[in-house]
């Protein structure tokens, strides 16, 4: 792949930035891709450079005048802990570093960008954000399923807004990107600026996602409830289904922060339901007791397919933990072993919580470095974090593939070793 990060720009950054008293970042300045110095040495040996991001903060000179600068801000796909934490940042940091005294907020997602729905546009001030970051969910309301690019672009066009912040997952990023090219097309200084949102920590070329650290937090209390119910009953079974649709970064890191998971079941993993029960009835012959934690995307193929999708085009899953729930059931009652299964499916509870105190803060910064960004004229782009620094990354990269536990590396070898499970459940 060409991994070539260089981020689109609206045109050439001739005004004196009014922020004071900051380090300002140089264009010149990146952030490595590539973390092994063999794969670096080997890229030089071969006359190429190594990949770099363009690293993220306030430029010394930007590309708006603040003062005639009108923005808008979108929320879009499911809920997550802190999209009112990146609201308001963006908001308090254009209004209060930048003087941007215009921002709208769009409500339901991109159905607030098409006049089809009638929803009026939210003004946006540091007194209407300013105890948001204090709840749960979004105060712009979200929706799934595309929109007409051309409308929403139209809505921006006669409303002259010159950034729109998008804050959303792989369907809202690539809803972004779209949105950018039709700007492109009609050569119009429209920028558009994502904040990726997904609680599943998915995003391809973004280390670490907002909420991510969130609902691992809150997962843990559900597993410490699954194993406390199964301790206290003759094989008792405590059943954790998750969020991660298509990756298990949930359900890897929760049970890492959590020792007391047995069996911990990913999308990225294969397993067949001969191969949990066999282990499953192992242990609770020996310790009479078991907890499991399961990603919502992990074993799909033991169930009955489907084409039927929701709103954002996703195939609708099926629910594997009340499948693991009745099998598991079933196979023991037939097998004449008395057991008790508790399940737990926190998902609703997690997606709804407010941000704790590290993806507040993280939330801040990727809204600060948002509005950077923006103002700075880069456009098709969404602020990354990459060796503990905040990038810019082309759309383009973010939305080429999901990023996915590898079953090879470091995380799921350290899940094995924390779970004791065996590294083959097919």
């Amino acid at each position: 792949m060409d991994f070539d990060f260089k981020v689109q720009r609206l045109g050439e950054c001739r005004i004196a930035s009014p922020i004071s008293n900051i380090r300002f970042v140089s264009d010149d300045e990146h952030v490595l891709y590539h973390s092994n110095l063999e794969e670096i040495e080997d890229l030089v040996k071969s006359g190429k450079s190594p990949p770099v991001f363009e690293k993220a903060g306030p430029r010394e000179k930007i590309y708006f005048d603040p003062s005639k600068l009108k923005c808008g801000i979108v929320t879009c796909g499911g809920l997550c802990p802190g999209i009112n934490d990146v609201i308001r940042a963006i908001v308090l940091a254009l209004y209060y570093h930048y003087g941007v005294r215009t921002i709208f907020g769009f409500p339901y997602g991109y159905e607030g960008l098409s006049h089809r729905y009638g929803h009026a546009p939210m003004e946006l001030t540091p007194s209407v954000v300013e105890d948001i970051h204090q709840k749960g969910g979004t105060i712009l309301g979200s929706s799934r399923g595309p929109q007409e690019t051309s409308e929403m672009v139209d809505c921006l066009e006669r409303m002259n807004i010159g950034i729109l912040f998008t804050i959303g997952g792989d369907g809202t990023l690539r809803g972004a990107r779209d949105i950018a090219d039709e700007i492109g097309r009609r050569k119009l200084k429209i920028g558009v600026i994502g904040i990726p949102k997904t609680i599943d920590n998915d995003i391809s070329y973004v280390e670490q996602s907002f909420g991510f650290a969130t609902a691992v937090s809150e997962a843990t209390t559900s597993i410490y409830s699954a194993h406390t119910e199964a301790e206290g009953a003759r094989n008792g079974i405590g059943l954790v289904k998750l969020m991660g649709r298509e990756s298990g970064f949930i359900a890897a890191y929760a049970c890492l922060a959590n020792s007391d998971v047995n069996y911990c079941l990913v999308p990225e993993v294969e397993f067949s339901l001969d191969g949990l029960i066999r282990a499953l009835k192992e242990r609770l012959e020996h310790r009479h007791h078991a907890v499991i934690v399961v990603g919502e995307g992990a074993g799909q193929n033991m169930m009955e397919a489907t084409q039927e999708k929701d709103a954002s085009g996703n195939i609708r899953f099926g629910d594997i933990g009340a499948f693991l729930k009745d099998k598991i059931t079933g196979y023991f009652k037939k097998a004449g072993m008395d057991i008790t299964l508790k399940y737990i499916d926190p998902s609703y509870n997690i997606r709804s919580m407010p941000a704790n105190s590290h993806d507040s803060a993280f939330c801040l910064l990727l809204g600060h470095n948002a509005v950077h960004a923006g103002i700075a004229g880069r456009t098709n782009m969404l602020v990354g974090f990459w060796k503990n620094e905040f990038t810019h990354v082309p759309i383009r990269f973010a939305v080429s593939e999901r990023k996915k536990i590898d079953p090879n590396g470091w995380l799921w070898n350290s899940v094995l070793a924390s779970t004791g499970q065996p590294g083959n459940m097919v």
